[in-house]
């Protein structure tokens, strides 16, 4: 199922001999063991001999040196150097910070900093919500982790969360404008947390939550939420649940059906799935059964802690028991953010007709997505190499810039509706079909609308 794609790009530089064959001879070599050729440069050419940058995209490590070596082992052919391409763009970080004022001679200097910057200070102690607007505050947001829930790498530490975070703020700015930095803290205990984003809030606008392990990522986010007049967001509970909620809306107008009348699935009940069900109630689905690693949650399992506690008081109406595979007979629709191959197409089988299945546990999904399709009508994954990719960059680049430009002190659902809504309605009548139920990341046009429709939910709610 898997494909090489450019998470594991190598460029391998080789001397070969200068014959009429020799590009074929390589090309062919990198094909044979599976790589996908994007590049041929030919970057020195001799009498007797060329070098030539060869750059392919391989399934992983391994695959890449396979590929290498098999270059290696052509005759007259001496692999001289490998770059991984990943590794070549992280190299000295992927942000930095620029000034937005030029400092040319003493008069700038004396205006940006001493001793004109003081009477701009004392301007903000006297009215500290001028900190918006005369700082870098009004644009900007702490991307914060403990690295306790990185990716599908787990509990790696806040270091190794850095590239990830950094990532993060990355993309703010390329798709919103927003200014994120990466706040990464070398602790994992609840309250320490709690106490150093509010001691470090003065800076920012808002804080994107990020990679925290579950269920302490409640309890942190509610608390922030309750103690500071910032919006603080958990992109992998309500970025997650936004773009699955747009995701479903079109996916049921494809199938032709109301959600009222939908039972659906989920499949996982950590951060994202919990949050996935708290947004799905709003839209009153006629079931929702909710599924770990433990069965079917329901009031009478036992050993629920908060969080599966309430699930099991919000869902699960016919008190159904049993495993994954028993939710999914007679499900409308299937929502997985747990863990690779749980069922198969037997088992999409039991479903209704013209099924929905979001499989979206990364990289390897709860269901193979083409014995899916072989009986649900829609398939979507968390996957960049299938159609109905389901991505969080549809979703937070908008929300912040929303955010922040209706200088927004709290968030609540209503404003993640107002995203999940704005992204469904991106893919008109015109472009709905079942391969193309959520507009594509680059697609210009998403984060403005999410970013407007954020904007208006924050102005109606502060005029009520």
């Amino acid at each position: 199922m898997p494909v090489p794609g450019p998470g594991y790009s190598i460029t391998v530089r080789v001397e070969a001999p200068a014959s009429s064959s020799a590009a074929g001879d390589l090309t062919t070599a990198v094909g044979r063991v599976g790589g996908v050729l994007t590049a041929f440069d030919v970057v020195e050419s001799h009498a007797d001999t060329i070098v030539v940058d060869i750059s392919a995209n391989a399934l992983s490590e391994n695959h890449a040196q396979d590929i290498t070596q098999t270059l290696d082992s052509l005759p007259g052919v001496r692999v001289r150097k490998i770059s991984d391409r990943t590794f070549l763009i992280h190299l000295g970080g992927k942000i930095e910070v620029s000034p937005k004022v030029a400092l040319r001679n003493r008069d700038d200097l004396s205006r940006a900093y001493t001793p004109g910057v003081a009477r701009v200070c004392q301007a903000i102690a006297a009215n500290p919500e001028d900190a918006r607007r005369l700082t870098i505050k009004r644009n900007t947001v702490a991307v914060l982790t403990d690295g306790s829930a990185v990716l599908g790498l787990g509990n790696i530490g806040p270091a190794a969360a850095l590239p990830v975070m950094e990532g993060k703020a990355a993309l703010f700015k390329k798709f919103a404008d927003v200014d994120a930095w990466p706040v990464c803290l070398d602790t994992q205990d609840t309250e320490e947390i709690i106490k150093i984003a509010k001691a470090l809030a003065p800076v920012y606008a808002g804080i994107n939550l990020e990679d925290i392990a579950a269920p302490r990522c409640f309890e942190i986010e509610k608390r922030l939420r309750e103690q500071l007049d910032i919006p603080v967001f958990h992109d992998d509970q309500h970025g997650t649940a936004i773009v699955v909620v747009a995701a479903l809306r079109n996916a049921l107008r494809v199938v032709g059906k109301n959600i009222e009348d939908c039972k659906i699935v989920v499949s996982g009940v950590g951060a994202a799935g919990s949050a996935i069900i708290r947004l799905l109630l709003h839209k009153n689905p006629a079931d929702i059964v909710a599924a770990d690693i433990d069965g079917i949650v329901h009031p009478d399992r036992g050993n629920l802690d908060d969080n599966l506690t309430w699930i099991a008081g919000h869902t699960n109406a016919g008190k159904q028991s049993g495993s994954l595979h028993d939710a999914l007979v007679g499900a409308d629709v299937f929502i997985g953010v747990s863990a690779p191959n749980l069922f198969g197409a037997e088992q999409v089988a039991t479903m209704n007709s013209d099924a929905v299945v979001f499989a979206l546990a990364n990289p390897d999904p709860e269901v193979d997505p083409l014995e899916a399709q072989k009986h649900a009508s829609v398939v979507a994954t968390g996957r960049s190499d299938f159609p109905n990719q389901i991505n969080n960059v549809l979703a937070f680049p908008g929300v912040f810039r929303g955010l922040l430009d209706a200088a927004a002190h709290n968030i609540d659902d209503t404003m993640l509706l107002a995203a999940a809504d704005a992204i469904a309605d991106v893919v008109d009548n015109g472009k709905l079909n079942a391969s193309f139920i959520v507009p594509s990341v680059f697609d210009n046009a998403v984060a403005p609308a999410v970013a407007e429709a954020v904007r208006n939910a924050v102005r109606a709610e502060k005029a009520q």
